[in-house]
């Protein structure tokens, strides 16, 4: 784990003990800090015992706190920590901005920070690999993998010095105010959380952030492919490390040898891991290689089966129609036949499927599930054969006796997984175990 003398002598409040909270409290309490600590769960309290006092911010006395580090899914714009911290004086902060606050005892290192709606997983672990296939030590942490500061720090090599990849999420940024990228990422923009800010406006704003905590010498890199994502490059106008990237940077003919990277939304993903690759000093060589050998991440256009020549595709952390939109977009119809069985609901994020609509010719059949189930069945029927068939497992057995050779079975929910799921990666496992049962 990452320990650090910047916390030597500090008092902290950590709210949440999950993986990052536990996390948190090891790094801190290694360090040197005073740690007051608190979740609900009984259990969770218990794995702290000998690290942290226990006391709930809720409750104690916060005078002379240095700040309280919360989970990001603690709604700022709604949970009253957010006041009492502001009465008492304490910033709220996560675990990146501590990762941040510990930068300057660590040994010499770069970090580059992936923010966007869609594509962070993607793009997170494929710049991992490209960074690691050039022999560079690297971790990735922040909104996947290992929390951040669970993971040791990185000690440079003959290569050059190490390099943390980061994936961040909107409620990270939020969390963090000292975290200066050497390469920050904003891939695109799109309606999202907005149940947690100021309207949209408020949601692109926690994006920009990112960038305006960086050095004025750092690299932004930016696909300039939505009016917001445009907005924030041209503010950065006046720096000299600012590069833009779209999807048409990409070779359609260099991308068909990517087997994990199809699809328009990959090649966005790819012309910006490329970018990242460039700032960091990597070679074209290793990184066309790196492409090419890159594999899928588990529940993102994860290729989990082919049965009687049909494809089953697991796209579960697809949880809006944004994210699903490219995954339709992936396989076209051939000669005017339409080859995608798409599994989709859950609970929903809106009431259409606008961003999915485009593509709807390559949709030969829809199944959908949960909660917005039938909502989603009305709204398809004028469009495509469909079956509302409520749960998942059946609608893999419905897809699966429908299904010709040279089809694609694709779950790409376009909904969060709460209402069936304890997450999308349960949801991701119980498509993958449904295929496997299939005789």
């Amino acid at each position: 784990m990452i320990v650090s003398d910047a916390f030597a002598g500090k008092t902290y409040a950590v709210l949440g003990l999950a993986r990052s909270g536990l996390a948190t409290v090891d790094c801190l309490s290694a360090s040197g800090a005073r740690v007051v600590a608190w979740d609900g769960r009984e259990e969770a309290r218990a794995a702290v015992a000998g690290k942290a006092e226990l006391g709930d911010p809720m409750e104690i006395d916060l005078t002379g706190f240095d700040g309280i580090v919360v989970s990001p899914g603690v709604p700022l714009n709604r949970h009253p920590i957010t006041m009492r911290a502001r009465l008492a004086g304490v910033p709220i902060i996560g675990d990146i901005e501590l990762f941040a606050l510990a930068r300057p005892t660590l040994p010499p290192h770069k970090v580059v920070g992936i923010t966007g709606t869609n594509g962070k997983s993607t793009t997170t672990a494929l710049i991992h690999h490209i960074v690691e296939q050039a022999g560079y030590p690297t971790v990735m942490g922040g909104n996947i993998g290992l929390p951040i500061l669970g993971q040791p720090p990185l000690e440079p090599n003959l290569h050059g010095v190490g390099v943390y990849v980061l994936e961040l999420s909107s409620y990270q940024i939020d969390l963090t105010h000292s975290l200066d990228c050497d390469v920050a990422v904003l891939l695109n923009i799109t309606p999202d959380h907005l149940d947690r800010y100021d309207g949209f406006e408020g949601y692109v704003a926690s994006k920009a952030r990112l960038f305006t905590m960086q050095s004025a010498g750092n690299v932004a890199v930016i696909a300039a492919e939505d009016e917001q994502s445009r907005a924030i490059a041209e503010t950065l106008c006046f720096r000299a490390g600012v590069v833009t990237v779209a999807s048409a940077d990409i070779d359609p003919v260099a991308q068909l040898t990517w087997p994990a990277l199809q699809g328009p939304h990959n090649a966005q993903n790819a012309a910006v891991a490329i970018a990242v690759a460039k700032a960091l000093g990597i070679d074209e060589a290793t990184i066309a290689n790196a492409l090419t050998s890159y594999a899928s991440l588990p529940h993102r256009m994860q290729a989990v089966a082919t049965r009687n020549g049909v494809l089953y595709v697991n796209d579960s952390k697809a949880t809006n129609a944004a994210s699903t939109a490219p995954a339709l977009a992936a396989w076209p119809a051939i000669d005017g036949k339409p080859r995608i069985h798409w599994i989709l609901g859950g609970v929903a994020k809106s009431d259409n499927l606008d961003e999915c609509a485009p593509h709807f010719g390559n949709v030969a059949h829809a199944y959908t599930i949960g909660e917005a189930g039938h909502m989603f069945a009305d709204l398809l029927r004028g469009s495509m054969a469909v079956d509302d068939s409520e749960m998942l497992s059946a609608a893999v057995r419905r897809a699966a006796r429908i299904a010709q050779p040279g089809d694609i079975v694709l779950l790409s929910p376009a909904c969060a997984s709460f209402d069936q799921f304890r997450d999308f990666e349960a949801r991701g496992d119980a498509f993958a175990a449904a295929v496997a049962a299939l005789e």
